[in-house]
């Protein structure tokens, strides 16, 4: 079954291009099947490249799949218009009182402020308690999840001395687990972050466990059952060129920016960058959606009413 997204958003002719299985809200609307609500809050500064990663990893699976797009209330983000976010986005003040099935918690490139000093913390943190009564499974990335980690944890991030970027080898620690499905010992993920969470930190608190670690990047994947809950530190759902697209941005504002790690072919930023992880998002995500599908209430209303 194909992922329902508006038939103007900019990401819907880009993936049916693709080949993804699409569908407008008019179309969906005359199929008498309940599709998984699952809403995307999107805190990376470009929007539609965020909006097309995530709905090609959760549009691959055979169920069909309603994306909400959420936007922070009053934060204004400086790389979309208000013209864009008004037709195609929701304010969380104006989600609220619904229920989700899955909710997506995204990256954001202010890695090196403290939190309480991001300027939509407070509204944040109201979100990441919202989800424990409103969400049946939460998927929180890179700052997100750190900024999830350090919310209900008190687990503080730690600033590298250089940013780590590349593509780095990750050991599968738990085989058996319903996320990790058909994911093999060893995988490939990109990394690209200013900021690290250390294993120890994690390992002292009740209820977390990692799924994916590295030996040179730390852990990768941690879940959190009692909240139904992933926290994935890297960035699986990267295009291709992300990370050599942002590597030519920061060699604009430093050309002694490091070449990111056994990426490109050759380790030759002039030679094509080279795709490893590809097959292991869409497994990652597609177990996600399936464990939703196979746990969450009929009625979505019930979510949040004797959650576990």
């Amino acid at each position: 079954m194909p992922i329902r997204l508006p038939a103007n958003l900019p990401a819907f002719k880009i993936l049916s291009k693709e080949g993804v299985m699409m569908m407008s809200e008019d179309s969906a609307e005359r199929q008498d099947i309940r599709p998984l609500e699952i809403a995307l809050l999107n805190l990376m500064p470009e929007k539609e490249k965020t909006e097309r990663q995530f709905a090609r990893l959760i549009g691959s699976t055979p169920l069909q799949v309603k994306l909400t797009l959420v936007k922070i209330t009053n934060h204004k983000p400086k790389n979309t218009s208000p013209e864009y976010l008004t037709k195609f986005y929701k304010a969380f003040k104006d989600i609220k009182n619904k229920k989700f099935d899955g909710f997506i918690i995204t990256g954001a490139p202010i890695e090196k402020l403290d939190f309480h000093d991001v300027n939509y913390w407070e509204e944040l943190c109201q979100i990441m308690d919202w989800t424990i009564t409103n969400v049946h499974s939460v998927f929180s990335i890179c700052w997100g999840a750190m900024a999830m980690l350090y919310h209900r944890f008190g687990i503080n991030k730690e600033i590298l001395k250089e940013k780590a970027s590349g593509c780095f080898r990750h050991e599968n620690l738990n085989p058996n687990s319903p996320y990790l499905r058909g994911i093999s010992d060893d995988i490939i993920i990109p990394t690209s972050r200013w900021t690290k969470i250390n294993s120890s930190d994690l390992l002292s608190k009740s209820g977390l466990k990692i799924l994916l670690d590295s030996k040179k990047m730390g852990a990768c994947l941690i879940e959190e059952n009692s909240n139904k809950t992933l926290y994935m530190l890297n960035h699986i759902e990267y295009e291709t060129n992300s990370l050599k697209e942002e590597y030519l941005r920061d060699l604009k504002n430093n050309k002694n920016t490091q070449i990111p790690y056994n990426y490109f072919e050759d380790n030759n930023p002039k030679f094509r960058p080279i795709n490893k992880w590809r097959s292991h998002a869409h497994l990652l995500f597609g177990n996600w959606v399936n464990q939703i599908y196979q746990e969450t209430p009929f009625n979505i209303e019930k979510i949040g009413i004797n959650k576990f």
